[in-house]
């Protein structure tokens, strides 16, 4: 089957925006079609535990590589990676746009069930100065969240103690203010 055509990611998108479409009119109207669906689903995720069961580690990887499959492990709660692995995978992925834009991207690590991540959008400034930064964090909590949806948010942390310099601040008047001297004083 190494030359069947697959659903580029539109069309692919597509039917899934349709499906939630019409899951949505299932779950209006409860009855033997909901739960004919429900069924389906255990099926196929057995199903699909099976195939991760008799797997090797290359096909294995490449199955939890894929989006598609991988977001298929995760609703079937058979996902052979821990949450925290693959919201770290989702921010590496993301790190190289951020820094292309003159900023930077680190996985900090889980505090419960919230993803911890350090962000500098760029462009002279730190987490938290403007939309520049609520971008870059939309982005990162979006792609964390679809990779990780047991996690319930992503929240910024501040720098590691020492890894940022603060800039040195000089009052002004302390450049303009001369030292009055006494008279005869050198």
């Amino acid at each position: 089957m190494a030359d069947a055509v697959r659903l580029a990611d539109p069309a692919m998108e597509a039917r899934l925006a349709r499906l939630d479409e019409v899951l949505a009119e299932l779950e209006s109207a409860p009855g033997p079609a909901l739960e004919a669906v429900s069924l389906l689903t255990e099926v196929y995720g057995e199903a699909l535990a099976r195939v991760l069961d008799h797997a090797d580690a290359p096909l294995r990887a490449g199955l939890v590589e894929d989006e598609l499959v991988g977001h298929l492990l995760v609703l079937h709660a058979i996902h052979p990676e821990p949450p925290e692995r693959r919201a770290a995978r989702a921010v590496e992925r993301l790190r190289p746009a951020v820094r292309e834009r003159g900023g930077d991207l680190q996985w900090a690590g889980v505090d419960g069930s919230v993803a911890q991540v350090r962000l500098n959008a760029g462009g002279g400034c730190g987490a938290g100065c403007g939309s520049g930064t609520d971008d870059a964090l939309a982005a990162v909590r979006a792609a964390v969240l679809a990779a990780a949806p047991e996690l319930t948010a992503v929240s910024l942390v501040p720098e590691a103690a020492g890894r940022r310099t603060a800039p040195a601040f000089v009052p002004l008047a302390t450049v303009t203010h001369r030292a009055v001297r006494p008279q005869g004083a050198r």
